[in-house]
Formats: structure tokens, sequence, C-alpha cells
């Protein structure tokens, strides 16, 4: 028998599937990362930084030059961007309707020089380097006064939404705050807390959906994903913005994510997923209150009637068995 869970995050429904019956291979979407990675030419190849937009901020060799080969880590403008600093922000009308001019920023980080090297495959210390250029980034963005919110995400595989097969993450900067995470702020003002320290108590009361515990981070399953296998690496200690993260838990970090991805591609056969570093709104004053955190989810079924016509989703997986299959995996991995 299925329940319908309630989403506290997003203020909305999610249908899960309690059984066990389905197994991570019966999930109808396939590997989709090969077939990407086997495109011709590629922008983001080391070589080939003229024909992408010039850097923002890199990571470099010693002796090398800017927008050529011997980089680490890449920050550039998106070439096919749809906002621009550049454009007054503007809000109009016309009889009934509204919009925005197109004003923002969508930046790419390219993760490394290899083509062929996936983010779960390079060591925990390659991944630090790229969280560190993540924040560095973030930080940046928010000096611009006009800027309210930062979206960081990453896509990859074909359901993923990824056009490119070499690994990269984005950055999206916008002059709004969009209601994705209503549920945060409306159990802020009702009761004067923060709903994601509150779900990590309970959950460490009931520890059925918990995957992994470090230092000063949480892995877990949340009680109501929208994906199957969805996960989420939240901090432990009460931290509204991304950009706070302190330095030296930056390596921690690194190591969880490593774990997290390398479970996920080994169980579901390399699936498309997406990883989005949900953060507070930037530049507002008594803006909506959130923890930062990690969501990681899996793209194994496509969208169908049902959520597109109610926006209920539905998770043939239940987080519990998600949660115990990925700590399963989890241990069997070298430290």
């Amino acid at each position: 028998m299925a329940e319908i869970r309630k989403d506290l995050i997003r203020d909305n429904w999610v249908v899960i599937a309690t059984g066990r019956a389905i197994r991570p291979t019966d999930l109808p979407v396939p590997a989709q990362g090969k077939a990407l990675k086997a495109q011709g030419f590629c922008p983001f190849c080391e070589g080939n930084e003229r024909v992408t937009p010039p850097e923002i901020m890199v990571n470099r060799k010693p002796g090398t030059e800017e927008n050529g080969p011997g980089w680490t880590v890449r920050a550039i403008p998106n070439k096919f961007t749809a906002f621009s600093l550049a454009t007054e922000f503007a809000t109009k009308t016309n009889g009934i309707y509204s919009f925005m001019t197109g004003f923002g920023s969508h930046e790419v980080v390219i993760e490394t020089p290899e083509h062929d090297t996936e983010l779960h495959q390079q060591p925990a210390e390659k991944i630090a380097e790229i969280i560190e250029m993540l924040k560095r980034r973030h930080l940046d963005l928010a000096k611009d006064k006009r800027i309210k919110f930062i979206q960081t995400y990453k896509n990859k595989g074909l359901f993923g939404g990824a056009s490119l097969g070499h690994s990269h993450m984005q950055i999206v900067s916008l002059p709004y705050v969009p209601d994705e995470l209503k549920g945060l702020q409306s159990y802020a003002q009702a009761t004067g807390k923060c709903l994601i320290c509150d779900m990590l108590k309970q959950d460490q009361q009931d520890p059925a959906r918990l995957v992994l515990e470090s230092e000063n981070f949480f892995v877990m399953c949340p009680y109501a994903p929208r994906f199957a296998y969805e996960t989420w690496v939240v901090p432990k200690e009460h931290a509204r913005d991304f950009g706070s993260l302190p330095a030296d838990q930056i390596p921690e970090l690194a190591g969880i994510v490593k774990k997290v991805l390398a479970s996920m591609v080994d169980i579901l056969n390399d699936p498309s997923y997406n990883l989005v570093i949900n953060t507070s709104p930037v530049n507002v004053e008594n803006g909506p209150e959130t923890h930062w955190f990690i969501e990681i989810f899996p793209r194994l079924i496509v969208q169908a009637g049902l959520e597109v016509s109610t926006g209920y989703y539905m998770n043939l997986i239940s987080p519990e068995w998600a949660a115990e299959t990925l700590q399963e995996k989890i241990s069997q991995l070298p430290d």
C-alpha cells in the first residue's frame, strides 16, 4: 500500500511506494552518461579555451597563461545564457500578464580538464578543490547587492538535463527569491524554529532514513523524497548560507559527496542525476531563513501526467529502503 507523504520543504505531497518489490534495475530510465561522453568536439576540454567565453575565476598551474591550457578548475560565463548583469532589472505588465527583464548571471564551473572523468571518480582532494571554487564564486556573486538568490547545481546525463558530457557545475544568480523552498519560511514564521534542524532531531531519534554521519554532516534520505534514492547532505549545525561553509570542513564534505555519488552510480548503473546546493537568499533584509543543504537525486523515471498536472511526485522506492541500500554500499567503500 502506498503512502502520500507531506513534503514539508516544498509544502507539497509525494506519493511513496512503501513496498520492496521494485529493484533499482527495474526502473525504466537507462544509464545515459556514456552516450554524452561519446560526443565529438568538446569546448570544455583542455586546449579549447579560446572557443569559450573568457574565464572569470580559475585555478592554474604556475607559469600557464590566462585562457589557455594548464588549469585545474575553470569558471566561465555560460555562452548561451538567458541572463545578463548588464541588463537593467525591471518588472513590467501587459494587461493581465507580467514579466521581468533577463537580469542575472549564468556561469559554468568546469570541474576538470579531463573529458572522461566524472565527479565521483575524482579523489576527495579534487572534489574539495571544486567545492572551494563554488564557494568563491558564490561569495563573489553575492557582492552585487542587486542579486538576491544564487543557485548552484550539476546536471549529469541526458535525463538530468546535461547537454555536454564533460563534467561541470552551473551557477545562476537572480534578482528575486524563488518560492521553491517556501515550506522552510512558513515553518520558521509559525514556530520560530528551523525546519531542517527539527527534521535532523527527529530523524536521529528514528534513524531509518539516515545514511551516514560524520563530524559535521548528516547524510539522509528525506521523509518525502520526490525522486527514488534522493539523498541530502546537511550540516549538523544550523548554517544559513553555503558561502559560510568553514574552510576546514570542505575536505570532509568532499569525502562525503564522493561516497554518496560513487554508491549511487554503482547501485543504479550510472544514472543521470542532479546535484543542487540549496542556500538562503543574499542581500535580503528579513528574508526567508533557511539551512543550507545539498540535494542529490537520480533521474530514474520520466515525469508523467500526474506530476505535471497535480505537482505531486510519484516515487517508486521508499526512502527507508534507499537509505538502507546506500548505507550498505557506502560501508563497502574504502576509507
